[in-house]
Order: structure tokens, then sequence, then C-alpha cells
């Protein structure tokens, strides 16, 4: 079978200040302290398939969002090989990729072309991206002027609409009001059922046991658990 998504033996490490807090001294003298390294992902190996949700939890630190930007492309692995196969949206920083002094719907144009839609491609979603986001008139208003609910709203509706093969999401889902956060979900379900693979990031594990088909949890930077999300889950908080 040909996976969506295909991490082998991946590692990443990431270059750190040694020795704590910098002097005053150091900072005027414009010293630099010796460059230490943290260890994020070691020897990590997952695979997700074509139209499969899988969750991914561990405590912070424990490497999630690290696997997501390197699937996404935003890093590169230290070792081992990264496999994606399809056309990725992203969802990983509230209001990453959006200008702010351009409208929601100027945004929305933005991100589809970034995302590979032609300019025609765009036209033909752009009420159902609007009409899901449920923004109204505000939609051309700048997108400064938006709370971080509205941003949400826009970000995942350009997200599951563009036709993405793999839909990667950290977290965002957290913000927004319960009614809306149901019909994200309703709508994940629908996009995995038509073969989008999801990688999801999450704290809330009724949310993975709802969306997700299987679980995978991360414990310094390596696989501790993976199988059905409410055994995991449940898992995961006994050790919490």
């Amino acid at each position: 079978m040909e996976y969506a998504i295909s991490l082998h033996q991946v590692s990443k490490s990431f270059r750190t200040q040694s020795g704590g807090g910098a002097q005053l001294r150091d900072l005027l003298l414009l010293r630099r302290r010796p460059a230490g390294c943290r260890t994020v992902l070691q020897n990590l190996s997952l695979r997700v398939r074509p139209g499969e949700a899988v969750g991914l939890v561990g405590r912070n630190g424990c490497g999630k969002s690290t696997v997501l930007k390197l699937v996404s492309g935003i890093l590169c692995p230290d070792a081992g090989t990264i496999t994606v196969n399809g056309r990725v949206s992203a969802l990983l920083e509230l209001g990453a990729g959006f200008h702010p002094d351009l409208t929601g719907i100027e945004n929305i144009r933005t991100n589809a072309a970034v995302f590979g839609l032609t300019r025609a491609e765009t036209n033909r979603r752009l009420d159902d991206i609007i009409r899901f986001s449920e923004l109204g008139s505000r939609i051309h208003e700048p997108v400064r002027t938006y709370s971080s609910g509205m941003y949400m709203r826009l970000a995942f509706s350009v997200a599951v609409h563009v036709g993405s093969d793999i839909l990667l999401i950290d977290e965002i889902l957290a913000v927004g009001d319960a009614a809306f956060q149901e019909k994200c979900f309703a709508r994940l379900q629908e996009i995995r059922r038509s073969g989008t693979a999801i990688l999801l990031v999450s704290h809330d594990t009724a949310q993975l046991a709802a969306v997700c088909d299987r679980c995978i949890w991360l414990q310094d930077g390596s696989v501790r658990a993976e199988g059905a999300p409410a055994e995991i889950c449940r898992a995961y908080q006994k050790d919490e």
C-alpha cells in the first residue's frame, strides 16, 4: 500500500543556548554562550494511510508539533526519511499565512494559490469557503480586526476546501465556539471518507477519540504506544 505519510527512523535536534540566561555584561558585549543540542525526535517511524485520521498525544515537548512541521516541509530531518504522497494543507499556527491588512476574501485567494489552486478553481470553491466560515459580511474586512475564533473559522474553511490529500492540524480547533467545533469535526469525517489523510495534534483526548481511527502516544521523541484512540488516550491520561 502507498501511504499518504511515512516517516522512517526520523530524528530531529535543535541547537540551544546552554548555561541558562545571559548575564547583562554578556548582552552588552554581544557575547554568545556556547550552544548545546536538544534532541526532539529519535528514530521515529510512523505511517498514515489515505483516508485515515491519526491523532498524536503526549506531553509538551515530546515532538508532536515537530512531526507536523517535518511532514509539512517547514523543517528538515537530521536523519531518516519522510515520504509524503499528495497535496498537503496545514493548520499549524493560528493566523499563519494570513496578511493582517488583507480582507478575509483576499486572504482566501492568497492561501488557495499557496495550496496550488488556480484562479478558476478558487472561484468555484469561494462561496463554499465563505459559507462554511460563517463570517458573513466580516469576510470583506481586514483580518487584523478578527478575533481568534474568526481566524480559526477562516483558516479551517480554506484548509478543508482546497482538495488536499493530507491535512495537518495542530491544536487550532481549541479556539472557537462549541457549535462550530462540532461542524469542523463533521467536516473532518467527511473529507476523511473521501480519502484525505488527517494527522491531528490535540491535548483534548475526547476530540481525538471522536475524530481519529488511531492514536500514537509520543514520549521523549519516540513512540511509546499506538492503537485505538480510547485505549491510548486512557493510558496517556493515567500516566499524566
